[in-house]
């Protein structure tokens, strides 16, 4: 099931995705996570940020995460690629 309003707006262009876990991710995983930017936090998180192309792939990331077997904290979605100006629009903690 899709979003028809995200795909009205800009159906060329993926969203961006911040997943946020509790532990910190070995940087062997960088190849797992496609086009993810990964981010090791001082505070012992792991953040994971980058383009998603629809719903179904990031259900597919969230299954890697589970896989991992590392809490996930946190799923926002992004208003703008990271580096711009990007305000929450969607959470899960």
């Amino acid at each position: 099931m899709t979003n028809q309003h995200e795909n009205q707006i800009h159906p060329d262009r993926p969203m961006f995705y911040q997943i946020r876990l509790h532990g910190h991710l070995a940087p062997q995983w960088q190849t797992w996570f496609d086009e993810l930017t990964i981010v090791l936090a001082a505070n012992g998180e792991t953040l994971l940020t980058g383009p998603v192309v629809d719903q179904a792939a990031l259900h597919g990331l969230l299954k890697k995460v589970r896989d991992l077997g590392m809490p996930l904290m946190a799923v926002v979605r992004l208003d703008s690629a990271p580096g711009q100006h990007a305000d929450v629009t969607d959470s899960c903690s």
